[in-house]
């Protein structure tokens, strides 16, 4: 049986660059919400994106089942946010006999500012599959976003 691996993080927070380290690592399998939301439905996908993202979420929950039971290391790059996004994920997983650990990513308000500006620079230059985050977004996923305790970290990185 395989490992999940939740990356766990605000937005910006070097998710994505930790997940592929972690496949490059462990010979995982990343499974990205955002990574197929992009490709599909490019920036915008309007009042629809978060029913679209659900969606995706759930096939990509069943795809990460079926690959843990057949051995691999696989990690879930979307950023599981709320708490009750975590606890759920967790007992999917616990349900089906499937060892779950969530990596929590934590960067100072001061490096996530920079992180978003860089990201936002890259996506204007075209150099990079990613969404622009604006102000108002930023705002919006760090209202969203409740930091996971000590008791649901089985890794901290910092």
């Amino acid at each position: 049986m395989g490992t999940v691996i939740l990356i766990c993080g605000k937005i910006c927070s070097g998710k994505s660059s930790y997940a592929a380290r972690l496949r490059a690592e462990n010979g995982g399998i990343l499974l990205s919400v955002d990574e197929i939301m992009l490709a599909v439905f490019g920036q915008y996908a309007g009042e629809k994106h978060d029913e679209y993202a659900a969606r995706v979420r759930a096939y990509l929950l069943d795809k990460a089942m079926e690959l843990a039971k057949h051995g691999y290391v696989v990690i879930l790059d979307w950023g599981f946010w709320r708490r009750s996004d975590r606890t759920e994920t967790r007992e999917f997983f616990q349900k089906h006999g499937i060892a779950c650990q969530l990596h929590v990513l934590d960067v100072s308000e001061e490096e996530w500012r920079e992180r978003i500006a860089r990201r936002n620079r890259a996506v204007e230059a075209g150099e990079t599959q990613a969404y622009f985050i604006d102000d108002a977004l930023a705002a919006k996923f760090a209202s969203l976003y409740e930091p996971p305790t000590a008791e649901e970290s089985d890794v901290l990185v910092q």
